[in-house]
C-alpha cells in the first residue's frame, strides 16, 4: 500500500545479495541516520501498515535522511521487552501497551469503562487532561510521541460465552500484565493468568487458560479463534499502543528532524483512526465467517462492579488525578 522506503527486518529470510542491497539503500545519503522501531503486533495487521505510512512519510519530510528500521512480530520482544529497550537505547522507537517501565501512571486510560466509544478515547488524548498524561516518562528516559488505538478489549472463551458477570467466575483468562487489567479482572471475578503474547495460541490450544480478553484484531491476527470459539463484545476497557521514542536519541536529532518525526506521528496516527471503523466491521464479518459465535453483553452490571479499581488506583496514583482523568474521559 505504501512506497517502500523501508527497511523490514526479515533479515534472517533474505539472500546476502539481498541484505547487501538494503545496505546500499542505507548508505543513499552520506548523512542519513537509520531509526530502529520494534512492535509486537503482527506483519500484517494494521499497526503495521500505520509503521509503514510513519517510515516513508520519515523519509520524504527529510528527503531520506532519516529511515526507519522496523521490527514487528514482537522480534525484539514482547512489549516489556520493547519499551525497556527504548529505555535502554537498544531500540529507538517502541509501540506496545506495556507502560511501567515508562510511567506506570500512563495505565490510567484502561481504566474500566472509562471511554464511551474510539471517539471519546480520542477526544480525550487530543485535550488538556490526555497530553498532560502523555507528557511524562522523560525522567525515565522516553520522549511520548503519542498512541495508536489498540482498541476495545472483550471476552472470548473457548467453552461458552460470557453473558454476565456470573459467568466469568473462576475463569482463567490470559491478559497482558497490565496492572488495570489485571485487577478489573480479578474484581469481575475471574482469574487473571499474565502471559506473554507469543504464548497465548498455545495457552488456548492446551487449554492451560479458559480464554483471552483480546482487542478483536489481535484475536483474529493471531489466529486464537481457533481455540476461543466464542466472543463477548463488552468494550470493557480501551487501551492504547503507546508510541515512544528514546528521549536521548530524539534529543540528538536536529529540531528539522524533530519537527518532521511529530509531523509524521500527526499524520499516521490521523490515517489510522480513519481506518478503525471500516477494519473493525471486516474482522467481526470475517470472525463469523470462521465459525466464531459474536454476542453483545449489556455492559451495565459490569460497569457496576468496577468503581474498587478506581479506588484502588486512586489510592496508588491520587485520587484527584484519577478523578480529573475520569472526568476529562466522560467530556466534562
Amino acid at each position: 500500500m505504501f512506497k517502500s522506503n523501508v527497511i523490514l527486518a526479515h533479515a534472517s529470510r533474505l539472500s546476502a545479495s539481498a541484505i547487501a542491497g538494503l545496505l546500499v539503500l542505507c548508505a543513499g545519503s552520506a548523512h542519513a541516520e537509520t531509526l530502529r522501531l520494534a512492535h509486537a503486533s503482527s506483519s500484517k495487521s494494521l499497526i503495521q501498515e500505520a509503521v509503514v505510512m510513519f517510515a516513508d512519510t520519515l523519509a520524504k519530510e527529510t528527503k531520506d535522511g532519516l529511515t526507519v528500521q522496523i521490527f514487528p512480530d514482537g522480534q525484539l520482544g514482547d512489549e516489556g521487552p520493547i519499551a525497556d529497550g527504548v529505555g535502554s537505547g537498544s531500540i529507538d522507537i517502541g509501540l506496545g501497551g506495556v507502560a511501567d517501565a515508562i510511567d506506570p501512571k500512563l495505565n490510567v486510560v484502561t481504566l474500566p469503562f472509562l471511554f464511551s466509544d474510539a471517539k471519546a478515547a480520542h477526544a480525550f488524548l487530543d485535550g488538556p487532561v490526555g497530553k498532560k498524561v502523555f507528557d511524562t516518562g522523560a525522567d525515565n528516559g522516553f520522549k511520548m510521541l503519542g498512541a495508536l488505538d489498540s482498541g476495545f478489549r472483550q471476552f472470548a472463551t473457548v467453552s461458552t460465552s460470557i453473558a454476565t458477570p456470573a459467568d466469568m467466575k473462576g475463569l482463567k483468562l490470559r491478559t497482558p500484565p497490565n496492572p488495570v487489567i489485571l485487577a478489573t479482572i480479578e474484581q469481575l471475578g475471574a482469574l487473571p493468568q499474565s502471559l506473554p503474547f507469543g504464548e497465548v495460541y498455545t495457552s488456548l490450544q492446551s487449554h492451560v487458560v479458559d480464554g483471552v480478553e483480546p482487542e478483536i484484531r489481535d484475536f483474529a491476527d493471531q489466529k486464537w479463534y481457533e481455540s476461543a470459539k466464542f466472543l463477548s463484545v463488552s468494550n470493557y476497557i480501551w487501551t492504547p499502543n503507546y508510541w515512544f521514542m528514546n528521549k536521548e536519541r530524539f534529543d540528538s536529532l536536529s529540531p528539522e528532524n524533530q519537527a518532521a518525526v511529530l509531523k509524521a506521528v500527526d499524520a499516521t496516527t490521523a490515517w489510522y483512526r480513519g481506518r478503525l471503523d471500516d477494519v473493525y466491521a471486516k474482522v467481526i464479518e470475517d470472525l463469523k465467517s470462521k465459525g466464531v459465535t459474536v454476542t453483545t453483553v449489556d455492559a451495565g452490571p459490569f460497569r457496576s462492579m468496577v468503581d474498587p479499581v478506581y479506588e484502588k488506583f486512586g489510592a496508588e496514583w491520587g485520587a484527584d488525578f484519577v478523578s480529573s482523568v475520569r472526568k476529562a474521559a466522560a467530556g466534562q
